[in-house]
């Protein structure tokens, strides 16, 4: 009978720790898998627009942009911008996500035909914002300014 109270303690201190470690587990990994979901749509998402730039499909592109959204730009500024003839582009990764905003890194070969500049390399640093769920890309002032604000 001496020992049932060590029986005791020892299932106390199990169900205490099994329930500590179940606890700790939710807290560090619900912030965790959010920001892999996160990741998960946003590298896909940004592959396909610079597909679609890079096809020189300004209208399907137009659906990525977040200016699309808040109409600080109509489409037919959209469809006049330009002068920069992608050769190739390859988004590298995430450089920083927070809440609704992201970079990526993102390695570009292109040309400015106006200027006869052409093969032109840079990794510049692509701007990104969830809005109403989806990601959408934040165009910049320029890319031969890698600098500039978005």
């Amino acid at each position: 009978m001496t020992m049932q109270p060590h029986r005791r303690r020892l299932l106390a201190c199990l169900i205490g720790s099994t329930t500590l470690v179940a606890a700790l587990a939710g807290c560090a990994t619900a912030p965790g898998s959010a920001r892999a979901d996160d990741q998960a749509d946003l590298i896909p998402r940004a592959q396909a627009y610079w597909r679609l730039v890079s096809a020189n499909d300004r209208l399907e592109a137009w659906k990525y942009e977040a200016a699309s959204k808040d109409k600080s730009l109509t489409l037919e500024g959209y469809l006049k911008r330009g002068g920069v003839a992608y050769d190739v582009v390859e988004v590298r990764g995430i450089r920083s996500m927070e809440g609704d905003n992201a970079v990526l890194d993102v390695w570009m070969r292109y040309s400015v035909p106006q200027m006869r500049i052409k093969g032109l390399e840079d990794v510049v640093q692509d701007h990104w914002r969830r809005i109403d769920g989806a990601w959408h890309h934040v165009l910049r002032q320029s890319i031969m300014f890698s600098d500039a604000k978005p």
